[in-house]
């Protein structure tokens, strides 16, 4: 996997999440961050997947968690071989590599098994085992390759045979009894300058002869190979020397491990430990869903950095963030919420603005660095702002956010209040979806006191269909208090038609006793005028908990 720069928004994303981490990411790549990708870390809301459709931008990559997985890892393509390459082909291009280990593929493509010296070592020798007569697959092609051979007659080239190396270093009247021993058709043999002893091989009919150190074959033996079917080959080398070439003329797929099990490039690096483990080369092949190899993974990449990298928007708490993101580096965070407790190991570019949305900031960053802002993004980028300040009617709307809205409006051509009301308008799907679902739209945790709580929020043009789901609400919030260990859980449930909000909240009795907001009826309470979760409710959450801590 190549180096990727992740811009991030929390988990359970809201519009303006979705929004600031397209056109940052955007942002990025136009300044010359080619790896920046957007991201998201959960589903999108009715809302947002409006916005895109309507204005015809991609949604970011879902990236359900970053779990440590071996693609994350993993330094770079690999090098292969198919199973049929000769042997002396693969081990140098080992060499080259300087790699210990070479994934060896099937005519499809896909793994079959390992090339690595424990292996070579194991399997070769049982072809250079004195006390047996070697036996060597091969072929006529693979004996030129190998060699470097001049052919002078060949014959089925790419034929696989098992082959019974002979080298003529008897006198003529043996030699002619060892090769009538045994049947010649699948032998090959290697000579000198001997003529006597070329005529023999090819009228015994060998599958090859090799004439060694470069010496000419006459034109009758050569027209006499052609009639008998024989190979005729010329080696450049030495017989010594060509004699070990053919030994390593057979296809490497006959030296390989086949016991070394292949990863998937979405498995857990744990799992890629116990394979390392097993590996006499330390070393495992990675393959992707279809078998390709993608891949190798050794225990030198466990102590890499890993190839992945954050940029996280509209939050700055881990607790909010995708699971697994504490094992990257995070290079910048651009959010407009409370600071948490955020730290990191390098310094980092932190920009944390008192306005709105995330999707101001974003939308002022390309003003400020004179970068144009296409109109599809600038026209998400406004959506973004409304959706976070409810049409600019939020308490957390700023001066700033109004202004940044009539620039893009202005750039557009879109009228503020009709498209709030459309995108708020697509918000009313909301209530007719799963209780589990509602409950986790835009849920983000909090920490106060040493206590844990998870906070939702949903935006609906009636409250009316949600208070009548109310029970199934509450049932779904005590299961997620139960599932995540909560303090307590809840959703706020903001109508943008009379700008007031609901809570529905799951918490221990002596905890509800302290809300003194108007109750409907028991974990439903009416907030009146109340419209931004981190502004107005947040806060007096906050101190309720302090206060039911110090009982």
């Amino acid at each position: 996997m190549e180096k990727t720069v992740y811009v991030l928004g929390h988990k359970n994303p809201d519009t303006d999440s979705v929004v600031a981490a397209t056109a940052y990411a955007n942002l990025k790549r136009a300044q010359g961050m080619a790896e920046a990708r957007a991201a998201r870390a959960g589903a999108v809301n009715p809302q947002t997947e409006y916005i895109f459709e309507r204005f015809g931008v991609t949604l970011p990559e879902f990236v359900p968690d970053l779990i440590p997985k071996v693609e994350y890892w993993l330094s770079g393509p690999a090098e292969t071989v198919r199973d049929t390459t000769p042997l002396w082909e693969a081990l140098s291009l080992m060499g080259k590599a300087d790699s210990k280990s070479l994934p060896i593929v099937n005519s499809a493509g896909r793994y079959a098994s390992m090339l690595h010296y424990g292996a070579f070592a194991e399997n070769i020798l049982t072809k250079i085992n004195p006390h047996k007569k070697a036996v060597i697959p091969t072929s006529v092609g693979h004996l030129v390759k190998t060699v470097k051979a001049q052919p002078l007659v060949t014959f089925a080239e790419d034929e696989f045979f098992k082959a019974r190396l002979v080298v003529a270093a008897l006198e003529t009247a043996s030699f002619e009894r060892h090769l009538k021993a045994e049947p010649a058709g699948n032998k090959v043999v290697l000579v000198g300058d001997r003529e006597d002893v070329q005529r023999l091989a090819i009228e015994a009919g060998v599958r090859a002869l090799i004439v060694t150190n470069g010496n000419l074959v006459r034109k009758e033996l050569r027209e006499l190979a052609e009639e008998r079917k024989v190979s005729l080959l010329v080696s450049p080398y030495d017989t010594s020397s060509t004699a070990l070439l053919v030994i390593y003329s057979t296809p490497v797929g006959t030296m390989g491990d086949t016991g070394i099990t292949p990863v998937l490039r979405t498995d857990w690096i744990k799992t890629a430990r116990k394979a390392l483990s097993g590996s006499p080369s330390r070393s495992v092949p990675v393959i992707d869903e279809d078998g390709q190899v993608v891949g190798i993974f050794s225990e030198g990449d466990l102590i890499r950095e890993p190839n992945v990298e954050i940029i996280m928007v509209d939050h700055n708490e881990f607790s909010q963030a995708v699971d697994g993101i504490e094992n990257y580096r995070v290079l910048e965070v651009i959010d407009h919420h409370r600071l948490g407790s955020f730290s990191t190991k390098y310094p980092i570019t932190f920009i944390n603005r008192v306005v709105g949305s995330t999707s101001t900031i974003v939308a002022n960053m390309y003003r400020e660095q004179r970068v144009p802002l296409p109109r599809d993004l600038a026209s998400v980028l406004l959506c973004g702002i409304l959706s976070d300040t409810l049409v600019l009617r939020s308490a957390t709307t700023t001066d700033v956010d109004r202004e940044v809205a009539e620039y893009l409006a202005n750039i557009t051509d879109l009228e503020i209040e009709a498209l709030g009301k459309d995108i708020m308008g697509s918000a009313s799907e909301v209530a007719s979806r799963p209780a589990a679902e509602i409950i986790r739209l835009d849920l983000k945790e909090y920490e106060n006191s040493g206590k844990r709580m998870s906070v939702s929020q949903v935006e609906v043009s009636d409250t009316a269909e949600i208070m009548e789901r109310r029970a199934e609400i509450l049932a779904g919030l005590q299961a997620l208090r139960r599932e995540g260990s909560y303090y307590l859980s809840a959703i706020m449930v903001t109508d943008i038609t009379d700008l007031t909000s609901l809570l529905v909240i799951d918490a221990d009795r002596d905890f509800l006793a302290l809300v003194g907001y108007p109750k409907v009826e028991p974990g439903v309470f009416v907030l009146k005028d109340i419209l931004s979760r981190k502004k107005q409710l947040m806060p007096a959450l906050f101190e309720l908990v302090e206060k039911a801590t110090e009982r």
